[in-house]
């Protein structure tokens, strides 16, 4: 293909200037000779900026000659009668021969600069499109993209698996995982992305390559064999292909080897030179370093999701005041694990708490953040605290925690900062009464669906987030039908990048008002509905469903604050468990009602209320108007007190005490499983 390109050159070099020499024929009378000279010069310069230097001297010979043939008199012969005639032809040879050395060398520097614009533009590219995500893969088939076809014909990106997991690769022993292939064409003769390179396949001299962090070139595949170890993809389908030239470039990044990028020539494109190992090296440390912060995000959200999942309810407790279903959703990549979180915490009296949550912030801290407030939450609970109340606490908790963590912060450290900001949602639903107490610190209030087909958001006070301080939180009280559901959610779940919050609370609505067969269908539901693929903060969703306990399994009578009316607690207590066919718990239970009840009598306040509850567990509940709370304690030998509680321990499964607006309730579990 050159020689014919050549060879045409050199043609239009002789003819050229014969054609023009024959179009000046009609004027020569009255066209003077160092005009017409100077028209030839013109025409060697047109020649020789084709960039053949050849052809630009035989341009300026065959100018000469022409001109002299038909141009200077006498016509048609060589013969140079005059000495101005001869200077005329001798500067015509010069200045030709020279014009067209200059215009192959302007030709050649363009092409130098052009060459040279291309490879920084090729650069620039890279720099700009390399690592504008947090993706290992991705981030190797940006490196593809930019390669071809500009640089190369195809590009294959082979990495470490354990760069893959966010871990730190090593040369020796790890296998690799092909995870990039482009090219010009879609059928090609390399492994899919996808292949797993082991380490056996792996041959020393490509991880000699990876030591050495150099790139290497072959610009001839078939006048070399070296290139074939360094590579995994099988020689022959490669050279039958047409593929002709290779770089290859270890992606190596802060003492780290990640992988190998191979860079390769086919068909018509020229041959790598040693001019392109420059450009290689550039775009393969720029692509080794994108991929380096990939895989430590990796590590870091990997690190994260394991706290988060760790921290969060691996299954839900056994209860029976309402069915749950929940979906829990990380945001995307890019952002980072955040700090939602949700809670079911069964409590006295059959009664449940339902919490969500939300940390402000990402990452590993906010993971961390947010299983200190479960915890937290969980430890309030447990005092049985009504949800305003609760909040006040947890409020005072956050507080504490980032006056903590700011006494202990270096300057300037963002990610570790106390700022806690944090929103929590706490409800308590109780089976007997039917009714749900809940507060908001901040967080979206709950929607709920009836049974009758009404869906609408629950209106009531929220209060300011977590941290803040010195402001009161409000408690709502909700009466609900039985089989309503409560749909708790974190706020990305209804608000995301193209979707305001008033427009997600009425696409909720839409998806919580559809029929579905369960819980589980129903949280499927709304996800569909309302959460893209990458959603832009974590989503938690919890739908619990209320049920009820009927009368006939709920017993309760006023008792008089007479000692003499112990007994009749005791009777009426052992009258109930016969009546549901509880006698083998008749001994315990008297014993217990006995303590509690005479407790009340004698250190509480009227009115009294002994309370009987058959559930899981059977429940007794002793209620009376003093705020005193009794503390378990050991007596002593000779103590005539003190051992009341220490039975009630004893013959329990659990036992509490939780405090009301006025007046507290002792209450007691006993496992229902006959002895």
């Amino acid at each position: 293909m050159r020689v014919l390109e050549k060879s045409r050159a050199v043609v239009s070099a002789l003819v050229a200037p014969l054609l023009v020499a024959l179009a000046l024929v009609p004027f020569r009378t009255t066209f003077p000779s160092n005009d017409a000279a100077l028209v030839m010069v013109l025409v060697v310069v047109a020649v020789a900026a084709q960039g053949d230097r050849i052809a630009g001297l035989v341009a300026a010979v065959s100018a000469t000659v022409w001109f002299d043939f038909f141009l200077i008199s006498p016509w048609f012969t060589l013969s140079m009668t005059s000495a101005e005639d001869r200077w005329t032809i001798l500067l015509l040879l010069v200045i030709g021969a020279a014009v067209s050395e200059l215009a192959i060398r302007g030709r050649r520097q363009r092409e130098l600069a052009q060459a040279a614009h291309g490879r920084l533009e090729l650069l620039h590219d890279a720099s700009m499109t390399l690592g504008a995500s947090l993706d290992v893969e991705r981030t190797a088939q940006e490196l593809a993209g930019v390669a071809v076809p500009r640089f190369a014909d195809f590009v294959t990106v082979d990495l470490a698996e354990p760069v893959l997991r966010g871990e730190e690769p090593t040369v020796d022993g790890a296998d690799m995982r092909r995870v990039a292939v482009a090219g010009i064409q879609e059928n090609h003769p390399f492994h899919p992305k996808g292949t797993v390179i082991t380490s056996t396949v792996f041959a020393p001299q490509a991880r000699s390559l990876l030591r050495s962090g150099q790139a290497r070139i072959e610009r001839d595949l078939r006048a070399s064999v070296a290139w074939r170890s360094l590579v995994p993809d099988h020689a022959g389908p490669v050279l039958s292909y047409g593929i002709h030239s290779l770089i290859t470039a270890p992606l190596w990044a802060r003492g780290v080897p990640l992988g190998i990028v191979s860079f390769w020539r086919a068909g018509k494109s020229g041959a790598f030179e040693k001019r392109d190992l420059p450009d290689a090296e550039e775009m393969a440390a720029k692509s080794a370093v994108a991929t380096d912060n990939a895989r430590r995000y990796t590590r870091e959200r990997t690190t994260a999701l394991a706290l988060q999942r760790s921290l969060l309810p691996q299954q839900l407790p056994r209860q029976t005041a309402v069915e749950v279903a929940f979906r829990y959703l990380p945001a995307d990549s890019q952002v980072g694990v955040g700090g939602d979180w949700f809670d079911v915490i069964p409590l006295s009296g059959s009664r449940v708490a339902l919490v969500v949550g939300d940390v402000v912030g990402h990452g590993v801290n906010a993971s961390a953040t947010m299983g200190r407030l479960r915890t937290a939450v969980r430890t309030l609970a447990d005092v049985d605290l009504p949800p305003d109340e609760l909040l006040t606490h947890l409020d005072d908790v956050v507080i504490r925690l980032t006056g903590h963590e700011e006494l202990g912060t270096a300057e300037g450290d963002v990610a570790a900062s106390g700022e806690l900001g944090a929103t929590c949602l706490y409800a308590i639903y109780d089976p007997v009464s039917r009714r749900c107490a809940l507060a908001s610190a901040g967080h979206p209030l709950p929607t709920l669906s009836t049974p009758d087909g009404t869906v609408e958001n629950v209106s009531g006070f929220i209060g300011p987030p977590l941290g803040l301080g010195g402001l009161p939180f409000e408690t709502v009280e909700l009466a609900l039908p039985v089989g309503s559901v409560l749909a708790l959610h974190s706020d990305g779940l209804v608000k995301s990048r193209d979707r305001d919050f008033d427009e997600g609370l009425d696409s909720l609505r839409d998806a919580l008002a559809v029929r579905t067969p369960s819980l589980d269908a129903a949280c499927d539901m709304v996800i569909n509905r309302l959460v893209t693929d990458r959603p832009a903060d974590d989503v938690a969703l919890l739908l619990a469903r209320t049920h009820a306990l009927s009368s006939d399994r709920v017993a309760s009578w006023d008792i008089p604050a007479d000692p003499s009316s112990v007994e009749r607690a005791r009777k009426v207590a052992v009258e109930q468990l016969d009546t549901w066919g509880l006698e083998y718990a008749t001994f315990a239970t008297e014993l217990l009602v006995s303590e509690l009840v005479t407790n009340a009598i004698r250190y509480g306040d009227s009115p009294i209320q002994l309370r009987l509850i058959r559930d899981t567990t059977l429940i007794c509940e002793v209620s009376d108007a003093s705020s005193t709370a009794p503390h378990l304690r050991r007596a002593r030998v000779y103590d005539e007190g003190g051992r009341g509680l220490l039975l009630v321990s004893q013959l329990s499964q659990n036992w509490g005490t939780r405090h009301a607006t006025v007046g507290k309730t002792i209450w007691c579990e006993q496992n229902l499983s006959a002895g």
